[in-house]
């Protein structure tokens, strides 16, 4: 049976402000249905896990929101991260303290963001991982492109080797230009790297202690006070000590090079929901391409005329938008955001200036 480890963090600056950092963007109901990212993710993962083999690493101030979004996991599979250390530390942790209850586990970790549109087909990938990780290698879910992307990174792969339905992942690469997206999808042998990985918490732990022993050190004594009343003394005493860094630089890239690493790549509908445009493509639109979310939200919205359109209703007010196309428009109590939809990744520097400028109440 599969530890499932989900890592909450981030506050989707993208998206604002819809999502803040006090409410990111994993707790919105941005799946088309009433069930927040966090939820849907939960949701996905019943075929694989059990709730009690299901983690969450989330920041201090979203336990009580992540709680109340996720009744059925145990109270005690709620790991609290003290403050951001970015993917590497909140995985470590996670898997020391699933390797004090099973130290043979296989877990696996899926951000808490994502969308899939065939669940199905997503199980079925990351079974073919769990095979690959119980015969020691570090595996990844690869996403077969469909478009030469520039905002995801690849995983450069080997060739298929017959009957084996994973591939060795010959190096990690950023995220491209994008003359260099393009030959990576003409060659065939690039997937996008959707940050899933599955692995033996052994396999994984002994090469963190090979790359990051520092790192190593710090996680294991935490997880060594796990449970016990001197739990929030360590964590707080060393967490803060720990390097911040990604898990891919910090093991993935390393171990790829010395071949321990292994993709399982998946066409199953998979998007990150990255910006407002994002959203446009992936939710259900109207017969003029607008897509609302929220449409309980009282009184609602008017559109009159308007095509394209991606409107986020959730100040109470109601939205009227008249003769206008290829907008996002979201309207919150405190903060309106109007933008073309081909700016929709620029938001995020619109957050950027709210912060030089000490406006973080709207952050």
């Amino acid at each position: 049976m599969l530890y499932a480890v989900i890592p909450a963090g981030g506050s989707g600056t993208r998206l604002w402000p819809l999502s803040r950092a006090g409410h990111p963007k994993f707790l919105h109901p941005l799946t088309g249905t009433s069930a927040s990212l966090l939820q849907a993710t939960v949701d996905r993962l019943a075929p694989l896990t059990t709730p009690d083999r299901t983690l969450v690493v989330t920041g201090a101030a979203h336990v009580a929101a992540v709680a109340r979004q996720l009744t059925v996991l145990p109270e005690e599979n709620i790991l609290v991260e003290p403050s951001p250390r970015d993917s590497c530390a909140a995985i470590a942790l996670a898997a020391a303290v699933i390797a004090t209850r099973d130290p043979n586990a296989v877990m696996g970790s899926f951000a808490a963001d994502h969308l899939i549109r065939d669940t199905d087909s997503w199980v079925c990938t990351v079974q073919e991982a769990v095979r690959g990780a119980e015969q020691g290698l570090l595996m990844t879910v690869g996403i077969t492109p469909t478009r030469a992307e520039t905002g995801y990174g690849y995983l450069e792969t080997g060739d298929p080797t017959e009957g084996v339905p994973w591939r060795q992942v010959a190096e990690f690469k950023e995220k491209p230009a994008a003359e260099v997206a393009e030959a990576y999808v003409r060659s065939g042998r690039h997937l996008w790297n959707a940050s899933m990985f599955v692995w033996r918490v052994d396999v994984f732990l002994a090469e963190l202690a090979r790359q990051q022993p520092a790192l190593h050190a710090g996680v294991a004594a935490i997880a060594a006070a796990w449970g016990t009343p001197e739990q929030d003394d360590v964590l707080g005493a060393i967490w803060p000590t720990l390097p911040k860094i990604s898990v891919d630089y910090a093991v993935m890239e390393g171990a790829a090079t010395a071949g321990r690493v292994a993709t399982v790549p998946g066409d199953f509908g998979w998007n990150d929901v990255g910006d407002f445009h994002t959203l446009g493509d992936v939710l259900p639109t109207d017969d003029a391409g607008n897509v609302v979310l929220g449409t309980e939200a009282k009184p609602g919205v008017l559109l009159r005329d308007s095509s394209n359109l991606v409107v986020v209703p959730q100040s109470g007010r109601l939205v009227a938008v008249l003769g206008l196309r290829d907008l996002i428009v979201v309207d919150t109590p405190d903060a309106v955001l109007v933008c073309p939809r081909d700016r929709a990744q620029d938001v995020k520097t619109l957050v950027d200036e709210l912060k030089e400028r000490g406006e973080e109440g709207y952050v």
